[in-house]
Parts: C-alpha cells; structure tokens; sequence
C-alpha cells in the first residue's frame, strides 16, 4: 500500500470506531480482515496513524475545527508528526486510494488555527469531566502532563537476574538498539517509531530462556520500593498475569516464600508458564476455589503484602489511548470500592512490623493519597513509611528520582512527563509492633 493508501485506511477505521462505538483493537482486526492484501508493515502503520489520532482526538478536532475521522487525522499529522501542509498536499492529492485534495477549509485551519488557547482538557488530551480530578492533582500544569501521558510509550524490558544481568542482554538486544532505562538497574528501553512493527521481544533468544520480561519502568520501579527483601515471606494479593510476581521473585534472589493469589482466576492463568521460564522456584500459586479463602491458613506472618490495586488506569494512557475516552465517571467509583476492599483483605495477613506496599496505575488523588489517608483513619496500626525512606532503595538514583517524581504524605506518583514512566502511585505502609 502507498503512504496515502495507508491514510485513507486510517480514516476508514476512525470513522469505524466512531460510528460504530466499537474498540480501536477491534476495528483495526476486522479491517484487517477484510482487506487481506495489505501486508505487515501495512497493517503497522495504519495502526500507528489510529492509535496516534486517539492519543489527539480532541486537540485534533479543535485545530480543525471539525471532529470528522478524516479533519482529526489531518490535525494529528500536523501535531503529532509535525507534517507541513505541503507534504500533507502531496498525500492528499485525490488519486486512487489516496484521499480527496485537502479543502480551502482545511488549508486556511492548518495555516492559521494553533492550540493556544484550547481549555486544558482540549490541549491535554482527556474527557472534560476528568479535569477537575487532574487539576486536583497538577493544577496548572495538568495540559503538560496530559499531553505526556498521550504521547507513544516506548518497549520497556526488565533483566531477570536470576538468569542473567544488563550487560549481557544488552550485548545480546544491540540489534534492536536497546538502552539502559534511567531508573531501574534491571531495565532496557527500545524506542519505537510511529510506524515500527512489534520487534518480536517473545521470539528473542532471551526472552525464551526466561533472561527478560516486557515490563515498564514504572512497575520496574514500584516492584522495587515495595523493597522485597530474600528470606521474607511476600504476598503478591493481585497478582494477575505475574508481571510484578516476577519482580519481587528476583528481588528475594529465591529465598524465602512468595506467594501468589488474585480473586479473578482467569488473569493468573499465564504466571504458571511465565514462573517456570524465569526460574522461580520460591513462588506458590494460590488460584482461588469457589467461595474459599486461599489464604485462610495465614494470618499475621507476612512480612510484605504486595497490592497491585484494581485502578482506572490513567496512568496507562499512553500505551491505550482508546482506554481514556471510553472511561466513564461510574468506574471511577467501581474502583475505589475495589481498592478499599483489597486494603481490608491484607489487614490481617500483616505480621507487626511488616509492611503493605499498595500501588496503583493510575494519577487520580481519590484512588491514590485520598485512599491511603482513608486506610489509616480505619486502621490506626498502619503508618505510611516515609517516601524519602523507601526511595532509598534505589541507591546512587535516589536523589534524583526525588526530584523528578511527585513526593505527597502519603507515597510516590510516578508520570511520562516527570519520570518517563508510566504513571505509578506507591505508597508503603509499615504495621506498629
């Protein structure tokens, strides 16, 4: 297909998306589908040019003042690939396949229209109603942040040094130019263009041999200040697919107990098969059996309780762009009675003196300081462990992650704009005794 082809399949697809109200993931598939001819790379790159309108849905529209499928790829061109009308005229030009001539409409909004001006939620990015929870968190600076969180996330990595270490992966990883993230010690960053291809991480040699996971930084990081230490016993309480399990396991370098649980069976369905490629032989399963407790034998010996808490996921932005504008104000409430209830359960699983890690996905104060503070004024035992304290876990690092992330009462707040992570709230919660 040629570059103005793959144009006008996007602006099929949009259109799709909106009329039809379905997934982006699900609109791109059946086009797919429909349209076997077009090859890999094809397929690639009209997925970058949707996902890229998503990521400036609204801030599209309003330089072109108009919210068609075809006027917000246009203004995603200019704002997000920083196209010249010029070159956008030589793919407009009305052949077969390629898209009608750009209209004397179009070319006066290009030449002319600029996102100064645009209310916060316009030139951020987000559904209106989000506003006053991101300005309760950013203020002014909530477009800035925004914007960030839709921008395109790179491929994270996390080495598995209980198979390998960074310097041997990255010898291994040259070919997809692979980096040191900034933060972690066990992280790799490959940056991807708009039109890059999946690099194929699970067919590498490493990933089979269990060396590294697709992980981001940001849960790279909160695994990290949740500060597992060998021979404690660790209970991962929403442990979901492993991603975070994996983690603490090489944290605790095999010593000690891990155990892994999440009230919905079917996420835990992979951490089997991905616990036996990286080698963790300290990990018990506990896959939930009706109505029974599959932690009803442990109370108070726990030294760390790991909550990867149910979230709204704000944080995750960037990497799902069609997740924002499908979010609706009621699961905001969902969640924050799902965080509550997770809260309750780890209560009696913590020995005294042990610890609650409670992290989230998500930027929101309510599910973050909001729901930390309402913990503590139901269980007086619990303190938060001092945010300064608990970064310190990141050594010759720590000075400068206190200064680029956002330090509250209460715990961390990790963002794209700040830390170039995802965005990640953890806050560490030390029982009295």
């Amino acid at each position: 297909m040629t570059p103005a082809a793959r144009l006008s399949a996007a602006i099929e697809v949009i259109d799709t998306i909106e009329r039809d109200r379905v997934p982006a993931a699900k609109a791109l598939k059946e086009w797919g589908t429909a349209h076997r001819f077009a090859g890999s790379g094809d397929r690639a790159a009209i997925a970058g040019l949707v996902w890229d309108v998503l990521r400036r849905y609204a801030s599209s529209a309003w330089l072109m003042d108009s919210d068609t499928a075809r006027a917000r790829l246009i203004g995603m061109l200019r704002l997000e690939r920083n196209m010249d009308m010029a070159t956008m005229g030589a793919l407009f030009d009305g052949s077969r396949f390629a898209p009608a001539p750009l209209t004397e409409a179009e070319q006066a909004a290009l030449a002319s229209r600029s996102l100064e001006g645009a209310p916060a939620a316009i030139a951020g990015d987000y559904p209106e109603w989000l506003d006053p929870y991101l300005a309760k968190v950013f203020g002014e600076t909530r477009p800035a942040e925004a914007a960030a969180m839709a921008s395109r996330a790179p491929l994270d990595l996390r080495v598995n040094t209980l198979k390998s270490n960074r310097d041997k992966v990255l010898k291994a990883l040259s070919h997809l130019h692979a980096k040191p993230t900034p933060w972690s010690a066990t992280g790799l960053r490959i940056e991807l263009s708009a039109d890059a291809r999946n690099p194929g991480i699970q067919a590498e040699e490493d990933f089979i041999k269990g060396a590294i996971e697709v992980q981001d930084e940001g849960s790279q990081l909160a695994a990290q200040l949740a500060a597992a230490k060998p021979g404690e016993q660790v209970i991962d309480l929403c442990a979901g697919a492993g991603g975070k399990t994996l983690a603490l396991a090489a944290l605790m370098q095999g010593k000690g107990r891990l155990i892994a649980t999440d009230r919905d069976k079917r996420q835990l369905a992979p951490i089997h098969e991905r616990l036996s490629r990286a080698g963790v032989h300290n990990a018990d399963v506990r896959t939930p059996k009706g109505e029974a407790d599959p932690l009803a034998d442990i109370r108070s010996t726990a030294d760390l309780v790991v909550i990867d808490a149910p979230c709204t996921g704000t944080g995750t932005w960037r990497r799902n762009p069609d997740a924002k504008w499908r979010m609706r104000p009621g699961a905001l409430e969902i969640r924050l009675r799902d965080q509550a209830e997770v809260l309750e359960r780890a209560v009696p699983l913590v020995k005294p003196g042990g610890r609650i890690a409670y992290i989230t996905c998500s930027v929101l104060a309510e599910e973050n300081g909001e729901q930390v503070r309402a913990f503590i004024g139901r269980h007086g035992e619990f303190t938060v462990v001092p945010p300064e304290q608990t970064a310190s876990v990141l050594w010759d690092k720590a000075e400068a992650f206190g200064e680029a992330a956002l330090q509250s009462a209460e715990g961390w707040l990790m963002t794209p704009r700040r830390t170039g992570t995802d965005g990640f709230f953890v806050s560490v919660l030390r029982k009295s005794g």
